[in-house]
């Protein structure tokens, strides 16, 4: 996983993968299929861990625009760390092998409903603890939020001001008065 998020997906090859694996190549296509196999297992990986990391961070917030704010600042925040330079991985895998790879492209789809329904069942949240007016259309404001969320992610790649986003990230939480 780590090699194909910072390298991409065509730029690892199979020596690549046999070196970093420390398996022969026989080894890695019996164990794992081929490159493509590995590749989407990895994803599938980072998909799970990604989505698990997320649900447990907002919820350890008991109010959800403190949450919502605190998973964005930190999106904000990530990238321009060391440790962190290879940005988002499903970023960099929508970005290399869209449009073009349809498998790629139904799972980018499904983890972006995932997401949003992840964004829903908080929002849900807020409104059961009248956090939120119960007119609120959370189903759109969910889909909002996946998209700002992916769209921090893209532009944190070009170094854009913080403040700016901070401030996107808070005219976006108005919408939840």
């Amino acid at each position: 996983m780590e090699l194909f998020w910072e390298k991409g997906y065509h730029a690892t090859s199979m020596q690549d993968l046999v070196d970093n694996l420390g398996i022969n190549r026989a080894s890695l296509y019996d164990t794992y299929g081929g490159k493509k196999d590995l590749f989407l297992q990895s994803f599938a990986y980072y998909r799970s861990i990604h989505i698990k990391t997320a649900r447990e961070f907002l919820f350890q917030y008991k109010k959800v625009k403190d949450g919502i704010r605190a998973l964005f600042y930190m999106a904000i925040e990530q990238p321009g760390s060391t440790d962190n330079s290879r940005g988002c991985f499903v970023v960099n895998t929508t970005t290399e092998l869209l449009p073009g790879d349809m498998e790629i492209e139904q799972i980018i789809q499904n983890n972006r409903l995932v997401f949003e329904q992840l964004f829903y069942e908080y929002l849900q949240y807020g409104i059961e603890k009248r956090q939120i007016p119960k007119k609120k259309d959370i189903k759109s404001i969910a889909t909002l939020l996946f998209t700002l969320y992916n769209g921090i992610k893209v532009l944190s790649k070009t170094n854009p001001e913080k403040e700016d986003m901070l401030r996107a990230v808070n005219t976006a939480l108005t919408l939840l008065d």
